[in-house]
């Protein structure tokens, strides 16, 4: 017996599940909202006196058909999930919980292109509008929009960065257009809820993930077109010359990680601050040693040691996502 749909808010239904799975598990996922979302749920959660049974078990009933038809669309798309609930529940109830996934979930083209091969984004990408490209990679997770800028042309590389940084408001009319392109292209299962995340800082976190020589084309040409937005980008960016504003606790940790070529190689086109810096984070034997590599490596290509820095780098975030280590600008502290 289907059950009946009760009648409350999808904010009021969010607040009913926040309750029922008890204080412990509802911090483990208040912890993943957003802030504006965690007040709203909350001031829904404190107006709620008695729920009563039949609301409680049809807002439970709900999300899980939600889940289930979500998890069916992402293992095999739209078609796939419709055939398997139709099995399941009948074509009625399979088409009004896929639509209730789509509004309810907000699924949008950005979330659900996170899943395409970056090769075949990236294809796509270099075809499209750079106002279009942008409105992609703004909501795309930094590493794989780092990933996928990093291999664009240079031009196009520079174009979309910096309609990236000056986006802030997106049209209606725009977003219905990049969705109407990507479901007839990207052949995905598309909703609502496209999101203009742009700006500055969505540009220096992509380019705190994206390969030295796409950086540095992007922040030259970035100079030349606007300054202060420039100045802005690398003010929020963590670059490899900040390693020096780091604790010695913080660099002994990244240099765990690392090996003497790699090392030598990204030191090969630095001040010589930096250089003593890593030097006073390791042992007298293994300093000397460092110092002979870099006295005797000689001419290297400008790839090599954009490359060994990049890899540094990629040490520095992973500890930092891992909580080793906290990047403030200018500013560092190590969690002990």
């Amino acid at each position: 017996m289907e059950v009946a749909q009760p009648q409350i808010s999808s904010l009021q239904k969010a607040a009913v599940l926040i309750i029922a799975m008890g204080a412990e598990n509802a911090s483990r996922v208040m912890k993943n909202l957003h802030e504006s979302e965690v007040e709203k749920i909350t001031l829904e959660i404190a107006k709620m006196k008695e729920i009563p049974a039949q609301i409680l078990h049809a807002s439970i009933e709900e999300f899980y058909q939600l889940l289930q038809a979500n998890q069916y669309m992402m293992e095999g798309g739209i078609k796939y999930a419709r055939e398997v609930l139709e099995s399941a529940w009948g074509q009625k109830r399979a088409d009004d919980v896929i639509k209730r996934v789509e509004a309810a979930t907000e699924m949008s083209a950005f979330y659900l292109i996170q899943t395409v091969d970056d090769n075949q984004l990236q294809n796509f990408l270099q075809k499209e509008h750079p106002q279009t490209a942008a409105l992609i990679l703004a909501n795309l997770k930094p590493p794989q929009a780092a990933s996928i800028i990093s291999n664009l042309p240079e031009d196009q590389q520079a174009e979309i960065a910096f309609r990236l940084a000056r986006m802030e408001k997106t049209s209606p009319e725009l977003i219905d257009d990049v969705e109407a392109v990507l479901r007839e292209q990207m052949g995905s299962v598309l909703g609502s809820g496209f999101s203009a995340a742009g700006g500055a800082e969505a540009v220096a976190e992509i380019l705190n993930f994206s390969s030295r020589s796409a950086e540095k084309n992007i922040l030259d040409n970035l100079r030349e077109r606007d300054t202060n937005l420039a100045e802005e980008i690398t003010g929020l960016m963590f670059l490899f010359e900040d390693i020096v504003t780091l604790s010695d606790n913080a660099i002994q940790m990244i240099l765990k990680d690392i090996d003497s070529k790699t090392l030598a190689l990204a030191l090969k086109a630095t001040g010589e601050e930096l250089r003593e810096k890593v030097y006073q984070n390791m042992s007298e034997r293994a300093a000397e040693m460092l110092k002979d590599e870099l006295q005797y490596l000689g001419p290297v290509r400008v790839r090599d040691v954009e490359d060994a820095q990049k890899k540094i780098l990629d040490v520095v975030h992973d500890l930092e996502d891992s909580g080793e280590i906290v990047l403030g600008h200018g500013e560092e502290e190590v969690i002990e």
